[in-house]
């Protein structure tokens, strides 16, 4: 709650068996605890599609590793205020997720294009700027391991691609004014949990989190999102919450990124 990446790699990532194993592990203990539980709601069946559109006003610190020794890293920096003010063109948010029965696939999608100053941390260069694009995906698979009226629990696996694009002009310090582009494009499998809990008079409480990367691509990818929910009606859903998503990357050749984003959003939900 992200159009083409920007390869630089063609490194392929595969989801290890453990994770095949995790999955099918929530898949018969959710049968499990499903069968041994009188008070658990019987899921509805047939699709059903929830559509969220969102405004995650997020801070962004990306530091971009770059190849060669005698350069320095690389820290661009936006505060969460400054965000809308220093996009160089037209941001995307939003969610999609289906579901039929205790089954569900989640893909959200996020697209922000930035400019920032950015520091360089000595005197190689007095400091420059940056235009950065992020395009950043998430697609869940997940099972409804428990669901009540009052409580619902997913838990799955999923994978995380990211494209980030680079453009920095540093301006002169010791060395000479220099004006370098950066790319790279790699995808991150994710170990899943989203939590529900209603309140009472149309309150709700929702918690994500996920966790990957394992080094098969980045080294760690994690996420949280916390939310307070609203029920307008029964098709319509409002959120007001705190997101934060984190990753470190880094290739052989000594490129890389560290990326922290995090900061307050708000959302509606559209069930259909």
């Amino acid at each position: 709650m992200h159009p083409s990446l920007h390869p630089a790699s063609d490194r392929r990532i595969r989801i290890p068996s453990t994770l095949l194993r995790i999955a099918a592990a929530f898949v018969l203990f959710g049968t499990g605890a499903q069968s041994a539980s009188a008070q658990q709601a019987t899921a509805e069946p047939g699709w059903q599609f929830l559509v969220t559109p969102y405004l995650w006003v997020t801070s962004v610190t990306l530091t971009t590793k770059l190849p060669r020794p005698n350069l320095p890293d690389i820290t661009s920096h936006v505060d969460f205020d400054e965000l809308l003010t220093h996009m160089s063109w037209v941001p995307f948010m939003g969610s999609v997720e289906a579901r039929n029965g205790p089954f569900g696939v989640f893909v959200d999608y996020m697209h922000a294009p930035i400019r920032a100053g950015i520091t360089t941390r000595n005197d190689l260069f007095n400091s420059g700027s940056s235009t950065v694009a992020m395009n950043i995906a998430t697609v869940d698979f997940l099972y409804r391991i428990v669901e009540t009226p009052q409580q619902r629990l997913d838990a799955g696996i999923g994978v995380r691609p990211w494209g980030i694009a680079t453009t920095l002009s540093l301006n002169a310090g010791r060395l000479p004014a220099t004006k370098l582009s950066q790319g790279a494009s790699w995808a991150d499998p994710l170990l899943i949990a989203r939590y529900h809990h209603e309140l009472g008079s149309g309150f709700g409480l929702t918690v994500y989190g996920d966790f990957g990367g394992f080094g098969l691509a980045a080294h760690t990818d994690w996420q949280v999102v916390g939310t307070i929910d609203y029920a307008i009606d029964s098709g319509i859903d409002v959120h007001v919450g705190y997101r934060s998503l984190n990753v470190n990357y880094s290739t052989g050749d000594g490129r890389g990124f560290n990326a922290d984003m995090k900061g307050p959003l708000i959302a509606a939900t559209f069930r259909f």
